[in-house]
């Protein structure tokens, strides 16, 4: 299994990102999705996970400004980050969990893509 995420770079605050994660064929259908992010000298946190049916679960400080979706026809998880915050500055990193609950615990999470980094300027 192979998760590739895709997205990041530098943005001003208040600006938007959209970041990707495309896993290998027939990877993401059946798999609960998230996205974890890991600032320098913190650890990684939880920021948003998706059912395989699309229902979305997100951390209490990206609520209303971060937006997880799915296209499961092309085996891909969407994280939409608006409003973004100086705070929001880390590496982020897709995962997928082979259960059909979602889970704010990243060592529930079975298989890791690279990381993609994030950095909001103030």
């Amino acid at each position: 299994v192979q998760l590739q995420a895709s997205g990041g770079g530098l943005v001003q605050a208040g600006g938007s990102l959209r970041l990707s994660c495309a896993g290998s064929r027939g990877t993401l259908s059946r798999d609960v999705m998230g996205w974890f992010r890991q600032a320098p000298g913190k650890e990684r946190e939880f920021v948003a996970a998706i059912s395989w049916g699309g229902v979305g679960l997100y951390e209490d400080s990206v609520k209303g400004r971060f937006t997880i979706s799915r296209d499961n026809t092309q085996n891909t998880v969407y994280l939409q980050m608006n409003s973004l915050q100086p705070e929001d500055t880390a590496v982020y990193y897709c995962a997928a969990r082979a259960s059909w609950a979602r889970s704010r615990t990243w060592s529930a999470y079975n298989y890791w893509g690279q990381g993609t980094l994030v950095t909001v300027s103030s």
